[in-house]
């Protein structure tokens, strides 16, 4: 009777193997010929907090402590990748502009030092250019309104240097728009949802075929983007709020807008999104998948990692050379061929071609060249120039200072003569 078991156990172990082993060779022949396109890594951020974006200083083939490096990518078989141009909310009404143009540059760097590896791109076109190439894809998405400065000339300026995406707020209020965390009351309410300028800033974005990107933002932003936006939108890293009731993922009326706007949500695989814990497992992300495949159909469902910018991963997901397991578990959940074909890149692709025909469509109007109202963005550490009404401090314009200035040497003039 014990051998009996013991061959049981060990037939079943082999089939076992056999069956895991069949998934995963299924999930490489589709990447093999469909692109992953992951739509959130802060690899970028890495570079900067540990080596201060001297990229001369560090081996991208060797890097250690990050999710992400050349040969996990290889091994991941990630075709293309949204690399983050990220800097902190404590940025915002300082230096932020500044800062994420640095972000974009070092994104362009590792680009041409990796040419090899890496392939900049921007386009749809060019995503399929660079997995021809059996190259990743290098696009740039800005993760945060603060650092655009409230300037619609700023982020055409981004647009021009190859940024693709604009995350609407981080974790942070802009003067323009609310973030998700006015949802748990930790901020306040300030716009309901977008203020005047936010959604003409909507507009343009569909303009000069920009993603607008509702991770990050209140639900009552992601409803008004859904209504306004000619384009579809989308999720860069977010998760189903169904499955983790967190602020930060996507509840069910949002995920059957975002099906009619034809756009994606890119499942993000922190563990405080994925189970409001601080333990998951692959398994948890792939439960997220077929919520979302449940509630709105398999065609607006797609990667969005979130590696290296975010403290915990799930187990079995440890860092990006681990998508293949990912896309086997969904084969082993049946999810057809197709259906995989479409997470992994062909939705990506879908939402991004249409953007650029939304642009060209659009091409013979003039950009918005309206600038935000003064009022709304008074600082300290902001000059007025070209506003008409101007102010350097409350109450008194700059024109008004000056004003005075003269009239009181002109008050001290005639004294003299009195």
């Amino acid at each position: 009777m014990k051998c009996i078991r013991t061959l049981c156990f060990v037939l079943w172990s082999f089939v076992f193997s056999s069956t895991a082993d069949e998934y995963r060779e299924r999930a490489l022949a589709l990447m093999a010929d469909t692109p992953l396109i992951d739509g959130h890594n802060d690899l970028p951020w890495q570079l900067r907090s540990k080596f201060n974006n001297q990229l001369s200083s560090v081996d991208l083939y060797t890097l250690k402590d990050t999710h992400t490096n050349i040969p996990k990518i290889k091994e991941g078989r990630l075709a293309a990748q949204f690399w983050a141009a990220y800097v902190p909310c404590d940025t915002q009404y300082k230096d932020a502009v500044r800062q994420t143009l640095e972000q974009i540059d070092i994104i362009h760097r590792m680009c041409q030092k990796y040419p090899d590896d890496f392939m900049f791109a921007a386009s749809s076109q060019d995503i399929m250019d660079a997995f021809g190439q059996n190259r990743t894809a290098s696009l740039i998405g800005v993760e945060g309104g603060h650092s655009i400065d409230s300037s619609m000339g700023t982020l055409r300026t981004m647009y021009q240097l190859g940024v693709r995406y604009l995350t609407l707020t981080h974790s942070c209020n802009t003067p323009w728009a609310d973030n998700w965390l006015v949802d748990d009351g930790t901020h306040p309410v300030e716009h309901n949802g977008l203020s005047d300028f936010g959604k003409r800033l909507i507009l343009e974005m569909n303009h000069m075929g920009m993603l607008v990107d509702l991770a990050h933002v209140s639900e009552q932003v992601m409803n008004q983007v859904l209504d306004i936006s000619k384009a579809p939108v989308i999720f860069s890293h977010s998760s189903a709020y169904g499955v983790c009731k967190h602020k930060r993922n996507v509840p069910d009326n949002v995920l059957l807008k975002v099906k009619e706007k034809k756009g994606i949500v890119m499942v993000n695989f922190y563990n405080d999104y994925v189970t409001c814990s601080n333990t998951a497992d692959l398994s948890h992300v792939a439960d997220h998948f077929d919520y979302i495949k449940k509630v709105a159909g398999a065609s607006i469902v797609g990667f969005g990692g979130d590696y290296d910018g975010v403290s915990r991963v799930p187990t079995g997901l440890g860092d990006v050379s681990k998508y293949p397991d990912l896309v086997a578990e969904l084969l082993r959940r049946n999810w057809t061929d197709d259906d995989v074909r479409d997470a992994l890149g062909r939705n990506l692709l879908r939402v991004f071609k249409d953007v650029e025909t939304v642009r060209d469509s659009l091409k013979n109007t003039a950009p918005d060249d309206e600038p935000v109202p003064l009022e709304q963005v008074q600082n300290s550490c902001r000059t007025d120039y070209g506003y008409r009404e101007k102010s350097s401090a409350p109450g008194i314009t700059a024109r008004s200072q000056l004003h005075l200035a003269s009239v009181l040497t002109l008050t001290s003039l005639f004294a003299k003569f009195l």
